[in-house]
């Protein structure tokens, strides 16, 4: 019962079980992220990765995509689709925007 219960756990729109194909984009090293990406593929056979990015980290999401891509030519790794979007928030009475970004790597 218990292990059923974990298997349909959601968080947003993405099952539990899904979000192990997610990179989320943060302050680490660029190299860091690119190597979980590889690891995805490689050892754990993912048929795709999203890599999301909120707003100053959106550079670097784009830079950890391409290089992983490269590095993963023997795979046929390839930009599957990249959504764009904003999210706004409000703070002391202030509403600000900040930028999203997800990339689907695929194979």
């Amino acid at each position: 019962m218990e292990e059923q219960k974990e298997n349909t756990e959601r968080t947003g729109d993405i099952s539990k079980e899904k979000q192990d194909n997610v990179m989320f984009i943060g302050g680490k090293p660029l190299v860091n992220y690119v190597r979980g990406i590889i690891i995805q593929f490689k050892k754990k056979e993912a048929s795709e990765v999203v890599v999301k990015s909120r707003g100053k980290f959106i550079s670097k999401a784009v830079d950890a995509a391409e290089v992983a891509k490269r590095s993963l030519e023997d795979i046929s790794v390839y930009i599957k689709e990249v959504n764009i979007a904003s999210e706004s928030f409000e703070t002391n009475d202030k509403k600000t925007n900040i930028s999203t970004m997800d990339i689907v790597l695929a194979r």
